[in-house]
């Protein structure tokens, strides 16, 4: 890595780190910011988390070709201020209208920065040094988030609204700095419209998705990580939290415990983990994931079995929100770099926002297993169960449409890499 691609690269995770300690000062809290301190009650408060959905999902499949176009620097900038003036007028809404509207804006914003700032580390960054940027993005996506949820949970008073708003107006400030530092950035790969044109004539014409689509091995990660997503993220605060306080009979505080926990668990072991990823074949590594979140899933299971004490119920329940983390701290230096990886010179951009559709999308969905986490419980972890197994069988699976590089990228370590994308490729197989 050159010093330009390292001094890029520390502006980089600083002002990501930044960010999420913004948004951590509002994440727990929206929900009783809309239905209760605004008075607006959960329904509206529901539709402000659609907003946040919904504008991802229009945005994002914009969004790629944009980033590879003009490059991500523009996008990140221009992201970063719509999301600004989100929050801040979230902070100041009181009706529902303007409070959706400031939500769709907020969430747009958020949504388009995932990819653009992938990019712009993968551009800083070669496939033997990816695995750790993308792993200590994750790392300090965490620890500014949780944080700022710390700092925030001191500041807020449902008595007072302007509590609330100050929390918002501290996240607007946050985007403004992500804004600021990233126009202090110098890119070591400077964007224009030639570069993004892949060198294979034969992906030079027709549509970019249709391209994509063509591409068995992204194919193949696009529905693995949306099983991923599904079976991980999108359950937290739905029908996993459902679960718990249904039929394990967690109480709330249990429930903040666990996220806690979950948080505790992926900066703990990041670094710790890095260390095993980086040696191993990705696809065994997201494989053994699947393995690790069966057995969380079990234990879950456990909890909400009645046997044994309250005591015994809430140390599985928080155990199965630590395991869930130790598997997103092995996912984390993964599957982005995976993705940068696969994406032919030129279609970085399109491919990070396609794999931030899929996630937006299983996130979406998330709240489909809130009816079996209630109603069926034992039903709804057998289901997870499976899903967790299934997980393994298509990582592996995956693994047999990956290069040997692209599947252990510490195999180019000492080599020099001058091209920070992927070489242009064909769509049915990915060589080196």
């Amino acid at each position: 890595m050159t010093k330009v691609m390292g001094a890029a690269m520390r502006r980089i995770q600083a002002g990501n780190a930044l960010t999420a300690f913004g948004i951590g000062f509002t994440v727990p809290f929206l929900y009783i910011y809309v239905a209760q301190v605004r008075g607006l009650g959960s329904m509206a408060a529901t539709s402000a988390f659609v907003a946040f959905a919904v504008s991802a999902l229009v945005a994002l499949p914009l969004t790629g070709r944009v980033i590879d176009r003009r490059g991500p620097v523009p996008v990140v900038i221009g992201a970063a201020v719509a999301a600004s003036a989100g929050a801040l007028s979230l902070g100041l809404s009181t009706g529902i209208v303007p409070i959706l509207l400031s939500a769709l804006a907020l969430g747009a914003g958020q949504a388009v920065m995932q990819p653009a700032l992938a990019t712009m580390i993968v551009w800083c960054s070669t496939p033997s040094t990816r695995t750790r940027a993308f792993a200590l993005q994750f790392f300090m996506q965490n620890l500014g988030l949780g944080i700022g949820g710390l700092i925030g949970g001191q500041i807020v008073d449902e008595s007072r609204p302007a509590s609330f708003t100050l929390l918002f107006g501290i996240e607007a400030v946050m985007f403004l700095v992500l804004a600021g530092v990233i126009l202090t950035v110098r890119m070591p790969h400077a964007p224009s419209i030639k570069d993004a044109v892949p060198r294979d004539a034969s992906q030079a014409g027709g549509s970019a998705w249709k391209r994509l689509l063509e591409h068995r091995a992204m194919v193949k990660l696009l529905v693995l990580g949306f099983v991923i997503f599904f079976a991980c993220y999108g359950q937290f605060e739905s029908g996993l939290a459902a679960f718990g306080t249904e039929a394990a009979g967690i109480s709330p505080s249990t429930l903040g415990f666990a996220l806690a926990a979950n948080t505790g668990a992926i900066v703990v072991a990041q670094f710790v983990v890095l260390k095993l990823v980086e040696k191993r074949r990705r696809s065994r590594v997201i494989a053994l994931v699947g393995l690790i979140w069966t057995v969380a899933w079990i234990i879950a299971g456990f909890s909400g079995l009645g046997h044994g004490s309250a005591m015994m119920a809430a140390a599985a329940f928080i155990t199965t929100y630590a395991l869930f983390g130790i598997g997103e701290a092995m996912l984390s230096p993964t599957l982005a770099p995976l993705v940068a990886d696969l994406a032919p010179e030129g279609s970085v951009g399109q491919y990070n926002s396609a794999f931030a559709l899929v996630k937006q999308m299983a996130l979406a969905l998330g709240p489909l297993g809130v009816p079996l986490g209630a109603g069926v419980p034992m039903l709804y972890v057998g289901v997870f169960v499976l899903v967790s197994l299934g997980i393994a069988w298509l990582a592996l699976r995956l693994g047999k449409q990956l290069s040997a590089v692209q599947d252990k990228p510490s195999l180019l370590k000492g080599e020099a890499v001058p091209a920070p994308t992927a070489p242009a490729v064909e769509p049915e197989r990915v060589p080196a």
